[in-house]
């Protein structure tokens, strides 16, 4: 086993370097970058937007005793300046150096500073992190803990009224997308239509300091109610049929028959034998389903409920070419996806000790 991780975090610094590459050139040949973003911002607001960029002092923003200023009326920016922009951003250098730069910067996890936010990207990163742990964790756990009961029991119950009926439910959460059902929350529940019982901003409130422990835990629990109730009719149906299914495939094999007519209990064939192999794949897949609703799930989700998370700083980092969160978001989500990969092959072990990954190449 010891062999099988080490192999595997080795790979893990070539398949970053080719993602980063991959998504390098990709963005780079997308129309818009940053210097464009700058210049429509400042173009759009005249002389005064340049300060945001340029500190107000730089000797390129306005020439003193009465020479011409930075922004010229009809005939545009200065010159000066657009090439002052390109070596602050460092646009002067050619594309193999700004790759080599920027992967020799994450290499030693600095991420520098966003173009639009007066923040570094880790600042970023950190203050929006616990609006999304909470959306993919707390979504998780829930879908989790209601898929695999229910669909042990649709499975134990094929064909019954139960799995019927429980099967309409399902369907519903097929048909309706997280935010459609999102939408039908805010509507009746948080002030849209019928009652306003929820907050639609933040995840606490603005005196959650002021408040009691036990009064942070309940505010804290008001504000997650209706994003994480959205993210968990959106995403149990697939699992609670995968665990049917997998519970079913198992319980009309030989093996299940001989622990039968041996004498065992049903309940200590279904936990004792079954469960064991059906949930090798459902449980596997815990830690890639929280990464996936922490990055990408949640990002309807956020927007919906003004909630300022990872998804939301991403798409509008997109949305604006600010490279430094693009990449820096890339090469944290890269990085913490391919660990969680190895983190599931291992929970395949913990849960079946018979797996050895120790003969596997990779």
């Amino acid at each position: 086993m010891a062999a099988y991780i080490f192999r595997r975090l080795l790979l893990i610094i070539p398949t970053v370097f080719g993602i980063m590459l991959l998504n390098f050139l990709v963005i780079q040949a997308a129309p818009g970058g940053p210097i464009e973003q700058i210049l429509a911002q400042i173009e759009g607001g005249a002389v005064g937007a340049t300060e945001r960029f340029t500190g107000g002092g730089s000797d390129v923003m306005a020439a003193k005793g009465g020479e011409e200023s930075l922004y010229r009326g009809g005939q545009g920016l200065a010159p000066e300046y657009v090439e002052q922009l390109k070596v602050q951003f460092g646009f002067d250098k050619p594309l193999w150096e700004r790759f080599v730069r920027m992967m020799g910067q994450y290499i030693q996890f600095d991420f520098g500073d966003s173009f639009f936010h007066d923040k570094s990207v880790v600042d970023l990163v950190l203050e929006r992190l616990p609006v999304s742990i909470s959306l993919g964790l707390w979504s998780t756990l829930i879908i989790y803990c209601i898929s695999i009961p229910l669909g042990i029991a649709k499975a134990v119950r094929d064909g019954s009224r139960f799995d019927i009926y429980t099967s309409g439910a399902i369907i519903v959460g097929y048909a309706i997308p997280a935010f459609l059902f999102a939408v039908l929350l805010i509507i009746f529940f948080a002030g849209g239509r019928y009652f306003d019982w929820f907050p639609l901003r933040g995840l606490v409130s603005d005196d959650w300091e002021t408040l009691s422990w036990y009064q942070q835990i309940l505010d804290y629990a008001w504000h997650m109610a209706l994003p994480v109730l959205a993210l968990t009719i959106g995403g149990f149906a697939g699992l609670t049929m995968l665990t049917k299914n997998a519970f079913l495939d198992e319980i009309n094999k030989h093996y299940v028959m001989t622990a039968r007519a041996k004498g065992l209990t049903e309940h200590q064939v279904l936990y004792g034998h079954v469960f064991r192999n059906a949930m090798l794949i459902v449980i596997a897949g815990f830690p890639a389903t929280l990464i996936g609703l922490l990055f990408t799930g949640s990002l309807l989700i956020e927007v919906m409920f003004n909630l300022d998370g990872l998804g939301l700083l991403g798409f509008n980092a997109i949305l604006t070419r600010d490279y430094p969160v693009i990449f820096g978001s890339l090469f944290f989500s890269t990085l913490l996806g391919l660990v969680v990969s190895l983190v599931s092959d291992l929970m395949y072990v913990v849960v079946d000790p018979r797996i050895d990954f120790d003969s596997r190449e990779v």
